[in-house]
């Protein structure tokens, strides 16, 4: 008998590992006018529209439990420069080209997918791949 696997409805939370949250935390919020909502001297957690959160952690801090006066949550952890792809409006593009011109952030590729997507890449501070990608990069979106 094969089981119904219960449903996920999204992506409510991502994370990336960085040196310094302060300068993180500035460039979400210059860039993506991400609005801080929680942060101490372990992480930052930034609203993403769509109810989603951006998780930034300092580098070091998330390799042993963080008890929590109803839990613990788990040690977790990312080295290296990681990937993260928003999505943004098909008529948006543009606009994403001039602001990040405007904000001094090179675009390092600009591809065009064959369902018609686009999706810019570029780094953040901490070298983490960043993308902003218009409809059509993949069959659901």
């Amino acid at each position: 008998m094969q089981r119904t696997v219960p449903r996920v409805s999204k992506i409510l939370e991502t994370s990336l590992y960085v040196d310094d949250l302060d300068r993180s935390r500035g460039f979400y919020e210059r860039v993506f006018g991400f609005a801080g909502v929680f942060h101490d001297e372990r992480m930052c957690a930034m609203e993403v529209p769509g109810e989603q959160v951006l998780l930034l952690f300092r580098h070091g801090m998330t390799h042993r439990p963080a008890p929590l006066a109803d839990g613990t949550i788990p040690p977790h952890h990312g080295t290296g420069h990681l990937h993260l792809a928003f999505a943004i409006p098909f008529g948006e593009l543009a606009a994403w080209e001039d602001h990040l011109c405007q904000a001094g952030i090179g675009v390092e590729s600009r591809i065009v997918w064959p369902r018609g997507g686009t999706s810019l890449y570029f780094r953040d501070p901490d070298g983490h791949s960043i993308e902003v990608a218009t409809p059509g990069l993949w069959a659901n979106r």
